[in-house]
């Protein structure tokens, strides 16, 4: 694809190319009518003349769409139209990396990580709000800016891309990687496919890796409809269990098992905040003290005083079948130790030993069996 004869789309003047990707060529303008500097995002219109019209159509009524949301987690659309076979976006100029940039080249950390996820979670769902729905949340359209702000980008745009992956049972549009089972069926999707992208994104920032993996498209697409995923926690242990918690169910294998809005994974994301900040310090605390092996270790926390019985705390760990919605309606809040003000989730309980009983049946058991052998001696001897 080329910069038009004009140098121009629309009222907006090329200055240069900002780079290539899948739906066309990325380009850095100027807005003439409002003096402001903006990106021009560029998409082919191939095939018949009835066919671009159709492309077209779909592109303009999506490209609206998204136009229309203003929240501060989604790029900001200023115009679309059309030069040529070539159809146009104008929109927010953004100066910062993308969560693919950043996963594979950047440490992030739990609290980061989960911060990013409820900003995307936020944004989704002020989008679901007004019927728009994604359909490609991947690491490659959520830009992290200089200042921390997160932006998913194309939002509401993947349905005109061209279709990438084709099955037996219809077209898929979007990134298989980031699929949801429904998607991969080829069945009628709504914005709780967001819900389990978003899942598999926050998965990835945490761990590094992608919960399924595959050789190829169909071993991929055959883990995502019918194998659960490993808890991340078993990946990287400091992760409070709250975590796998909120992406086993972000990842339910059935729609109206997940989260019912975009806006209730936030709401758990931000409450777990505290917990993950928590888990992050202790984990550094931790390092700091095997780089000083003589320093002083500070009591367990959960010491009662001298004299008194030590409880142990127990941590509960989901497995890999955890039920996420089932598990959570049978949590409480317990306070950490006797002294604590606030209370905090009980993904940890405290135990005390238990008395041993007298075990009465075993002794009828073992004396019955005495006296048999008793009796059955005084036979042979008599």
């Amino acid at each position: 694809m080329t910069t038009p004869a004009s140098g121009k789309f629309g009222r907006f003047e090329v200055i240069d190319v900002l780079g290539r990707g899948a739906m066309g060529v990325v380009y850095r303008a100027r807005d003439s009518a409002l003096g402001r500097t903006v990106a021009i995002k560029t998409i082919s219109l191939t095939g018949s003349a009835q066919e671009r019209d159709l492309h077209e159509a779909r592109f303009m009524q999506e490209a609206r769409a998204a136009g229309s949301i203003s929240h501060p987690s989604i790029i900001t659309i200023y115009d679309v139209g059309r030069e040529g076979d070539t159809a146009f976006i104008a929109m927010e100029l953004l100066e910062g990396r993308d969560l693919r940039e950043l996963i594979g080249t950047v440490s992030l950390t739990p609290t980061h990580s989960v911060s990013i996820a409820a900003a995307v979670a936020e944004g989704l769902a002020f989008a679901h709000e007004r019927g728009i729905v994604h359909r490609d949340v991947k690491p490659g359209n959520i830009m992290v800016l200089a200042d921390g702000r997160v932006k998913i980008m194309d939002f509401g745009i993947a349905h005109v891309h061209e279709p990438t992956v084709k099955t037996q049972t219809g077209v898929l549009l979007g990134s298989p990687q980031y699929m949801s089972p429904e998607q991969i069926a080829g069945q009628a999707i709504d914005h709780r496919a967001d819900i389990f992208a978003l899942g598999l994104v926050l998965y990835e920032m945490l761990t590094g890796v992608r919960p399924f993996q595959g050789e190829d498209i169909p071993e991929l697409m055959f883990k995502v409809a019918n194998l659960s995923a490993t808890p991340p926690s078993h990946l990287a242990p400091d992760l409070p269990p709250v975590i796998d918690f909120i992406i086993a169910r972000a990842l339910k294998k059935r729609a109206d098992e997940r989260y019912a809005t975009a806006a209730d994974m936030a709401k758990d994301l931000r409450d777990a905040m505290p917990d993950v900040a928590a888990a992050e310090a202790g984990r550094a605390e931790r390092a700091e003290a095997e780089t000083q092996p003589n320093s002083p270790v500070a009591p367990p926390a959960h010491d009662t005083g001298p004299g008194m019985a030590r409880e142990e705390p127990l941590e509960l760990r989901p497995s890999p079948r955890f039920d996420s919605a089932d598990g959570l309606a049978r949590l409480s809040l317990l306070p950490v130790r006797a002294d604590d003000t606030q209370s905090r989730a009980g993904w940890t309980v405290q135990i005390k030993p238990e008395p041993r009983r007298t075990d009465v049946a075993r002794i009828v058991v073992a004396v019955s069996y005495v006296l048999a052998a008793c009796a059955a001696a005084a036979i042979v001897l008599l």
